[in-house]
């Protein structure tokens, strides 16, 4: 691997990193961008070309993996959850949730039980595909 490629990949890394850190925060293309210290066009390109996802995507999922483990976890109301993981409208949120996970967030906590197992376990057996 060349070191253009070793110092792009660390860049797109530190962006995803950002964005696994604040995923409940408000964080857009030129942001992340700045962090990667690219263009916007470039980085949206780059991260996709190396993740296999676009950023936005990326977020939404992180998002929804972090709604998963609440609803399994806690018997928060599904709109606090929804703001909690940092979308701003309920619609939104079940919308999202629906295409990622193939079930609404009310149906996903009534056929998800807790298991009393390590948490990275549960994550990567629940983790929602891309």
């Amino acid at each position: 691997m060349s070191r253009a490629a070793e110092e792009t990949n660390r860049r797109m890394l530190r962006a995803r990193d950002a964005m696994d850190g604040a995923y409940a925060q408000p964080l857009d293309v030129p942001a992340l961008a700045r962090i990667a210290h690219v263009s916007p066009a470039h980085f949206t390109r780059t991260f996709r070309a190396t993740f296999g996802e676009t950023p936005h995507r990326y977020l939404q999922r992180r998002r929804v993996e972090r709604a998963m483990f609440l609803l399994r976890e806690t018997d928060r109301r599904v709109t606090d959850i929804c703001f909690e993981v940092g979308f701003a409208s309920p619609g939104t949120f079940s919308r999202t949730f629906r295409d990622i996970v193939g079930r609404s967030p009310r149906q996903y906590r009534k056929q998800a039980v807790a298991a009393d197992v390590p948490t990275c376990f549960t994550r990567a057996w629940t983790r929602p595909g891309s």
